[in-house]
């Protein structure tokens, strides 16, 4: 009998569970930006089986060894998927020549987070649970519901080591949760904003950031009335330019016309100057940009969000708020007590948020903190 008890013990029986791991998922994003050898769990829709670095196949599987998923069940970018070892215990189950109707279903598993096929992947599963399918996809992206709850929903995960901080010791932390991020090219920094600042009304245009007008996605270019990325910390001021990281960091690059975008050039924001052509309600004088009312907040938030993320420890310069308006090549942006009150008047808004919640999603797997939780801006910089 002792024998028999000890036989059964020593004997690994592989189980397919049927539930979620207790471990909080990451988001694929989250994932595809930590890839770092953890121990993870991770949810996303199965896209279909990956047999190299850039492909896919969404049909006619040939194996049951692999499935890459994605955040939405519609993504075509084998850039923001994720590659997932199906391990022998689970092939039965998880494999995609034997379960092709997998495709489209959401899945959660456990395991390493570390490259596979040369591709951010998961290997070594030890649990991958199925939680159901998904609608069609439709023709265009459906915008993410916009929350109330405090820190977006966010505080018992992403944001849990921050909680509680003041000053200093918020600022660490928020820091050390946003620098962790997928970095894209400035090339995908086009197809990211063509997402992130869809028109609400019409999924075939952007909204513009200092000029306020909707226009199509199409006409992005260099050319006169064309719109271009906007660095709104401008990118001479640390001078990082369009490098991989802050100088394609799409929590600050907006969409905005050739020649408004020109007018701003450098500057920094403070109030004042003259009106600004194609930019109802937007001054500008020698030294200084002031935007339209409806997006001051915006703007203050999205140089409060670079000052934490770039704090000069990876490879970038230390970036920094101060109350001067002639910073130049510096690493600095002003003016701060400005940019204090434009976020006080100014809040965030459905559109504010459901960008912040894009990137995180589909982009970046990092978000805006001052977004989520706007009275931090007075605690770091009070």
């Amino acid at each position: 009998m002792v024998a028999a008890v000890a036989l059964a013990v020593g004997v690994a029986v592989p189980v397919v569970v049927t539930s979620a791991s207790a471990a909080t998922p990451l988001t694929v994003a989250q994932a595809l930006a930590a890839q770092d050898g953890r121990t993870a769990t991770v949810t996303g829709y199965v896209i279909g089986q990956p047999t190299s670095t850039t492909t896919v196949l969404r049909s006619g599987f040939t194996a049951d060894t692999a499935i890459a998923i994605a955040d939405s069940a519609s993504e075509t970018s084998t850039g923001r998927m994720l590659y997932v070892q199906v391990t022998a215990a689970y092939r039965s189950t998880f494999g995609l020549l034997t379960n092709p109707s997998l495709r489209g279903k959401l899945v959660t598993t456990t395991g390493t987070l570390t490259a596979y096929f040369a591709h951010g992947g998961l290997k070594d599963p030890t649990a991958m649970s199925l939680a159901g399918s998904t609608p069609p996809p439709t023709s265009s992206p459906t915008p993410s519901p916009t929350t109330t709850t405090p820190g977006g929903g966010y505080d018992d995960t992403y944001y849990a080591t921050a909680i509680g901080k003041t000053g200093s010791a918020l600022r660490s932390s928020l820091h050390s949760i946003i620098k962790v991020q997928t970095k894209i090219s400035y090339d995908q920094v086009w197809e990211a904003l063509k997402d992130t600042d869809q028109d609400p009304a019409n999924a075939n245009n952007v909204i513009l950031l200092y000029s306020g007008r909707s226009q199509s996605k199409s006409t992005n270019g260099g050319g006169v009335n064309d719109w271009n990325r906007e660095h709104v910390w401008a990118k001479s001021h640390g001078d990082f330019g369009t490098s991989t990281g802050p100088g394609t960091d799409v929590h600050h690059l907006r969409p905005e016309d050739v020649s408004v975008n020109s007018t701003r050039g450098n500057k920094d924001f403070d109030n004042g100057g003259s009106p600004v052509s194609e930019a109802p309600g937007s001054y500008t004088d020698a030294d200084s940009f002031e935007p339209r009312s409806a997006v001051k907040g915006d703007v203050a938030r999205m140089i409060m969000y670079m000052a934490i993320r770039y704090e000069g420890t990876d490879g970038w310069p230390n970036l920094e708020l101060n109350n001067s308006v002639n910073n130049g090549s510096a690493p600095y942006h002003g003016k701060m007590s400005v940019l204090l009150q434009w976020h006080q008047a100014d809040p965030p808004d459905a559109f504010e948020k459901r960008r912040n919640q894009r990137i995180y999603e589909r982009w970046q797997g990092n978000r805006n903190p001052f977004i989520d939780h706007p009275e931090w801006a007075a605690s770091i910089w009070s």
